[in-house]
């Protein structure tokens, strides 16, 4: 199959198509500071549940301790620490 047959059947992303900007990516993992009284940094963001779950439990191996938090949107879906 061609690379043309693959992009028409949805495939592949056509080359010039617009990457999504971090803000348009709905789910976040965020890691607090020690104090516990806010977000010390966006460890990642992500398009879909599925890749946010697996950066959620990687983010809890290498940062031991600390809390770590799921969220699509304003809404937590897990955390930890």
């Amino acid at each position: 199959m061609s690379a043309q047959a693959d992009e028409e059947e949805g495939k592949i992303a056509p080359l010039g198509a617009t990457p999504l900007e971090p803000d348009d990516l709905p789910y976040a993992v965020v890691m607090w500071n020690l104090p516990r009284t806010g977000v010390e940094r966006v460890l990642a963001r992500a398009a879909s549940a599925s890749l946010a779950r697996a950066i959620f439990v990687a983010a809890q191996s290498e940062h031991l301790g600390r809390r770590i938090v799921l969220l699509h949107g304003a809404r937590t879906i897990a955390e930890s620490g």
